[in-house]
């Protein structure tokens, strides 16, 4: 039986791994918190498994958070692409879910989580979209430097942000560290290319499981009518809107977050759970 402890720490600290894909050879790092039905956390291009760590208190009371964060300014060839990170993602997955899942996703994240519940739905039982790209995305690998300056980088990056005081420490030194390899700018560049050419408008409708859309009115990125046009291409969809946010909620709004995202993930169990019960007693 285990103790209380290990049970409160079960549900505040995020143990870090590394799943290693079968196929490709590529190592992803894996974060992993709380008890319950999966739900796999997948980040935006810039993003870091610490990104999510804010907003999950909530949810690691009512799920086993999986947050799974590909190298993917690392990705070379046709890997890199999107094609190529949902293929990466549905991969490593077979070692680490057992049956359907939520996914939830920003911006990139978002467009990946999409993808596999279009084309792997046995995968997916759920969505929670934020900032996600796959209809329009204003992006910035269109001006993108080979070398980007420190100051270029605190602009685009304020630039997710409503307010750039909430962002994370060290959030700008360490996109600078990491864009000052030049494959790791390529790589930025080719993906967010692949992502606005993988224009999603016209397979939304096979979209088969419920979708928590969680958008901020400030969203400049991704502004509010991308949220609008997800809503109404998705048959499941609700959307919820947190005021004075920007392109990044569980960041910036990281407790309104962890509650909206908690709220449909633990309403999706209780109906899980019913339809079990429903099963067993027919």
């Amino acid at each position: 039986m285990p103790s209380a402890h290990h049970n409160d720490h079960q549900l505040t600290t995020p143990i870090t791994g590394v799943a290693r894909d079968r196929v490709t050879g590529v190592d992803i790092r894996i974060d992993r918190i709380g008890r319950g039905p999966t739900v796999i956390f997948l980040n935006g291009l810039l993003g870091l498994n610490e990104h999510w760590f804010g907003c999950l208190p909530p949810i690691a009371r009512v799920a086993e958070c999986l947050l799974v964060q590909p190298p993917l300014l690392e990705m070379k060839g046709k890997g890199c692409s999107v094609d190529g990170v949902v293929h990466l993602v549905v991969s490593v997955l077979d070692t680490l879910i057992d049956g359907p899942v939520i996914f939830v996703g920003n911006s990139l994240g978002g467009h990946i989580s999409l993808r596999i519940a279009m084309e792997h739905p046995d995968l997916v039982r759920g969505l929670v979209l934020t900032g996600s790209s796959g209809l329009f995305e204003r992006t910035f690998e269109r001006d993108v430097q080979h070398s980007p300056s420190r100051e270029w980088l605190q602009r685009k990056i304020d630039a997710l942000f409503h307010d750039p005081t909430r962002m994370l420490p060290g959030t700008v030194d360490m996109a600078y560290e990491e864009l000052s390899r030049r494959s790791a700018a390529r790589a930025l560049v080719k993906l967010g290319k692949s992502a606005k050419r993988d224009h999603l408008g016209e397979r939304l409708s096979e979209v088969r499981v419920p979708t928590q859309l969680i958008w901020g009115r400030q969203d400049i990125v991704t502004p509010p009518e991308v949220a609008d046009q997800f809503l109404d291409l998705i048959p499941d969809a609700r959307l919820t809107w947190i005021d004075n946010c920007g392109h990044a909620p569980q960041i910036e709004c990281a407790e309104q977050f962890g509650a909206i995202a908690a709220g449909f993930i633990n309403e999706l169990n209780a109906q899980a759970s019913q339809s079990e019960a429903d099963s067993e007693v027919a």
